[in-house]
């Protein structure tokens, strides 16, 4: 590949024609690929929230909700910053994922055991997104692409501590209600 011989402002990587090369292609497409999946889940935590029983995990999913919203944002940030148009590509894993989370919340009674399930999908989605903006954020550094990686660190650290709530809101009282109430179906069936 060609260089002009130019210095280039951003890093060596940047200089040798990275903007083109298969990674910065790559960047792109899971960059669409994460836009894609941020729009659809403030369609679906809105459905999860009106499920949901426990005050904690309502709050907590209502935190996350502003979260995510503010994410699609700072998403089009990042395509700003190299100079592209937020453009969305469905997101087959989200989907699926979402997808799995309707079918929890439609197969679970109401109570501690939906709240549970919820969790359970609502981790899913975060594992994914902290794996999909990991990834991210380490080709950005690659390419060079302060402003990106600066961004997609944030969103990194909402994701991981999103996680975290959600584990402490299963562990503190869903989780424990949920095996109740189970014991509780058992000896009935007794």
């Amino acid at each position: 590949m060609k260089t002009s011989g130019k210095k280039s402002t951003k890093s060596e990587a940047m200089e040798y024609g990275m903007e083109e090369s298969t990674l910065m292609k790559l960047f792109e497409n899971e960059l669409k690929d994460i836009y894609w999946a941020e729009k659809a889940l403030v369609k679906a935590i809105p459905k999860m929230i009106k499920k949901a029983t426990s005050d904690e995990l309502i709050e907590a999913l209502e935190t996350h909700l502003e979260e995510t919203e503010n994410q699609v944002k700072k998403v089009e940030r990042v395509f700003e910053s190299i100079n592209k148009k937020p453009v969305a590509k469905k997101c087959e894993a989200m989907n699926g994922l979402i997808k799995e989370a309707e079918e929890i919340m439609k197969e679970s009674e109401d109570g501690a055991m939906r709240d549970a399930g919820i969790i359970t999908a609502a981790q899913k989605v975060e594992h994914y997104e902290i794996a999909s903006y990991g990834t991210l954020r380490t080709f950005a550094q690659t390419l060079g692409l302060d402003e990106a990686v600066t961004l997609l660190e944030e969103i990194l650290e909402e994701e991981k501590t999103a996680d975290l709530k959600l584990t402490e809101v299963a562990e503190a009282t869903i989780n424990i209600q949920a095996a109740t109430e189970v014991e509780e179906d058992a000896e009935e069936e007794e």
